[in-house]
């Protein structure tokens, strides 16, 4: 499940069926080759009209790459969403898939199993970037040895907090709590400011309480399934001591509120309102609590997911088309590293372009790069930055030790499952918390049995 989208604009996430206008697509052989001897490629993802100013900086940058590369001619397609699950499989079977098409982390490996990827191993070296993206964000698309794809964005899971509610309640704002511990002692704290204040929020409802929930096991070390995918592991000492912190902080604390059964927009016009505390999220729900729910920059901060063991990443990139041609494969990877891979350049990473159209610059995420590359990176966005960048600091601090993982296979199946069991926990006080993932553990057996 994604959190809200990755774009630095907040854009919703966006895709393709129109073609690029301005763009002619020549006719061409099944290689990419096309009668004016150019390589054709055709790509997805790019912002739809309704994104006026997305999709200017995107056929802006595509119009450079093809002065750059005049050997090449790119052919954009655009829809809304980038992929729409619903149609994403059949698009694969029935050829009609881009050259170069976008995926979230989570398809890689069943696009790989179901044979509609092209192995693109031989070719990668030749991605200029490629060695100083994050070996785990590499490892997303890599499968049995081979690489099927490359990484462009990625987010993590973390804590979202309020300084100004920290403050009135004693709390340090620059020391958010790291342990769930500290989570319960810190929201109990904050919630006995009263006037309908709340100092934790969480979901329970739409598959996003399943989401949290395996955010949550990942913070203490577990998983929701064994790492064959074949077996559920919620029924551990994980998943009892997540349900038993949320149920201790809704009823024994009464931090939580009472209403409940909430989704993604409960806690974001709560936290942009000031009246909740802390909630679970990715970098990306920042920008949306002040251009929608009416926070404040200042105000807003980041902590590290806490428990210290694991977080929850998502993120998006591409993969290629198992009939695409050897040229074809190159040009595509010449256009991700213009597009998306270059420290301080392109796409996303045109900082000072952003700024410009008073997108918000210096947020923690995406960071996709190590070393050098990351540093280059980092030094063009602080430069450019027009939001409070100190806010993030525990955020990139503590998240930078914890183990990244990836959500489960059959993710909105499981998800569904494991929302009955949070939401008993936070309605009901008397919920049997053994019993609850005892019977989620078989749903979710069966579900992979199934798959």
């Amino acid at each position: 499940m994604r959190s809200t989208g990755f774009r630095r604009t907040t854009v919703a996430a966006i895709a393709g069926v129109l073609a690029l206008s301005g763009l002619t697509a020549c006719s061409s052989d099944e290689d990419g080759s096309s009668a004016d001897g150019k390589t054709r490629i055709t790509v997805n993802c790019m912002p739809p009209k309704s994104a006026k100013v997305d999709r200017s900086f995107f056929s802006a940058d595509v119009a450079a790459f093809e002065k750059a590369n005049p050997k090449i001619d790119v052919v954009a397609h655009d829809a809304f969403p980038c992929q729409d699950p619903k149609t994403f499989d059949a698009k694969l079977a029935g050829g009609q898939m881009e050259d170069v098409f976008y995926t979230y982390f989570t398809d890689a490996k069943h696009v790989v199993d179901i044979h509609q990827a092209a192995d693109i191993t031989q070719y990668v070296k030749e991605l200029k970037s490629y060695s100083t993206i994050q070996q785990q964000l590499r490892d997303v698309y890599t499968v049995d040895g081979k690489i099927y794809g490359v990484p462009r964005t990625g987010y993590s899971m973390g804590l979202v907090y309020n300084r100004a509610l920290f403050e009135k309640a004693g709390l340090d704002p620059d020391k958010p709590p790291t342990t769930w511990d500290e989570v319960r002692a810190d929201a109990k704290k904050i919630a006995a400011l009263g006037k309908g204040t709340v100092g934790y929020a969480d979901y329970s409802a739409q598959n996003q309480g399943g989401w949290h929930f395996t955010a949550e096991m990942y913070s203490q070390g577990g998983s929701v399934v064994s790492a064959d995918g074949k077996k559920s592991q919620v029924d551990s000492a994980e998943g009892r001591a997540v349900l038993q912190t949320l149920h201790d902080m809704r009823w024994t604390d009464d931090s939580m509120g009472s209403k409940q059964l909430l989704v993604i927009n409960d806690a974001q016009q709560m936290m942009g309102s000031g009246k909740l505390g802390m909630y679970l999220s990715a970098p990306d729900n920042i920008p949306i609590l002040v251009k929608e729910k009416g926070g404040n920059y200042k105000d807003l901060a980041l902590g590290p997911m806490p428990g210290g063991k694991g977080t929850l990443i998502g993120g998006d990139g591409y993969m290629f088309n198992k009939n695409a041609g050897p040229e074809q494969i190159r040009a595509g990877l010449k256009w991700l590293d213009a597009m998306f891979l270059t420290p301080g350049k392109g796409f996303l990473g045109d900082y000072a372009r952003a700024k410009k159209t008073d997108a918000p610059v210096g947020l923690p995420e995406p960071r996709l790069f190590t070393g050098a590359a990351d540093a280059k990176d980092q030094e063009v966005k602080k430069a450019n930055a027009n939001v409070p960048v100190g806010n993030y600091q525990p955020f990139l601090d503590g998240n930078q030790s914890l183990e990244l993982k990836i959500e489960p296979p059959n993710a909105q199946q499981i998800y569904s499952v494991l929302d009955g069991v949070v939401s008993a926990v936070l309605t009901k006080k008397d919920a049997d918390i053994d019993r609850l993932l005892k019977d989620a553990s078989g749903k979710i057996d069966g579900i992979l049995a199934r798959s």
